[in-house]
């Protein structure tokens, strides 16, 4: 499958790596240019390409960029054929993305990703943290496989991205369209607490859409200030630790 990805940060970067082992066909790009980009990224295959190159003729484009900068690349998208299945990775945070008023006045994540790229699109990767992503996939059939939710309106769009999630090494756990994607935004039971398909089926129906900002805060605060500390600075285990705290 020809792949595109935008943004090669802690997810975008594994997304490559792992697409790639997989066999697909998979172009990376950055907001400099394709020499910027860490040849740590194209270890297993994937190219270095400009924006504009990892978007033209793709079956699939990855936006793994911060939430603010969507509208920045939506002119790219302009040409993309509307059957192109474009997922989102993105998640919210106030202190990071305070230019976004809409989702903070309770707007869903990915309804304000999808009315700013005027195009149907799926969400995918944004509910496991980096560092599950990148170490703890497992073959199919493994009984303790971590499931990674996915959210979208067309069910070409859920059948390919359900596929590429099974391709990194994770069960795809499908949340139902894009509205009902705020069960897998920050704060919600199934939010980076690393759970199996039967766990997932068993909380996701328990969130509770206005307690997620809160829930979402607290944990933010909680590692802010852990990392206030030199000798307390938060590692991946702890993230999940705290995430199943607060959220479950």
């Amino acid at each position: 499958m020809k792949i595109g990805i935008v943004g090669v940060g802690h997810i975008g970067k594994t997304l490559a790596l792992q697409l790639a082992k997989a066999g697909h066909d998979v172009s990376v790009a950055n907001s400099k240019a394709p020499e910027n980009i860490n040849p740590a990224v194209l270890a297993t295959g994937a190219r270095a390409v400009t924006v504009q190159q990892a978007v033209q003729d793709k079956e699939v484009i990855i936006l793994s960029i911060p939430l603010n900068r969507i509208p920045e690349v939506a002119p790219l998208l302009t040409g993309v054929p509307q059957e192109t299945t474009v997922i989102d990775t993105a998640n919210y945070y106030p202190a990071r993305d305070s230019r976004i008023d809409e989702i903070e006045a309770g707007q869903v994540e990915s309804l304000w990703v999808k009315q700013q790229l005027g195009r149907p699109i799926a969400k995918a990767w944004n509910a496991i943290g980096s560092d599950s992503l990148a170490t703890k996939g497992k073959p199919a059939g493994s009984s303790d496989r971590i499931a990674i939710p996915i959210a979208a309106d067309r069910d070409s769009d859920r059948t390919l991205t359900m596929k590429l999630v099974e391709d990194t090494g994770f069960d795809a756990f499908d949340t139902g369209s894009l509205a009902d994607s705020w069960r897998q935004q920050p704060g919600a039971p199934i939010y980076c607490t690393d759970l199996t398909v039967s766990e997932i089926q068993a909380l996701v129906d328990t969130a509770e859409k206005e307690r997620l900002p809160a829930r979402r805060d607290l944990a933010v605060a909680a590692i802010m200030e852990r990392m206030s500390s030199a000798t307390k600075n938060p590692d991946a285990a702890y993230g999940v630790r705290l995430s199943r705290a607060l959220y479950m």
